[in-house]
């Protein structure tokens, strides 16, 4: 495991590197915020990747979506604030969880597969 600092909780793993974001998404509607909304993207098989915030309090409250993610072979990575994952998903408030939803028609596809490619090298 990699090492983190102490204001985040250990059991948020992977946790992603500073550059890696999904500011592009909102642009296209392609993105769900919210524990309970990425639950049911995974759960309908819509997911394309899983972004959960690492300083979600409690952090059981996303727990379930990282088990869900394997069963399903979706990429998930965790980031170090809840409010800067709101911003990137262009709204004020703070989001513990966003997903990337799959759409074939997309512009967003080579962007997509670049970040989904990034998150399994964290994996590893």
């Amino acid at each position: 495991m990699m090492a983190t600092d102490d204001s985040v909780n250990p059991r948020a793993y992977p946790l992603a590197d500073s550059n890696l974001t999904s500011q592009q998404a909102v642009n296209y509607k392609q993105i769900k915020k919210g524990a309970n909304e990425s639950t049911k993207c995974l759960n309908r098989g819509i997911a394309e990747f899983v972004v959960m915030a690492a300083d979600a309090n409690p952090i059981e409250i996303l727990l379930h979506i990282p088990l869900l993610c394997e069963d399903k072979n979706i990429p998930y990575v965790f980031v170090r604030s809840k409010q800067a994952l709101g911003r990137a998903c262009g709204v004020s408030r703070a989001v513990v969880a966003a997903t990337v939803t799959i759409n074939e028609g997309s512009q967003l596809k080579p962007q997509i597969q670049t970040i989904h490619g990034a998150i399994e090298k964290l994996l590893i």
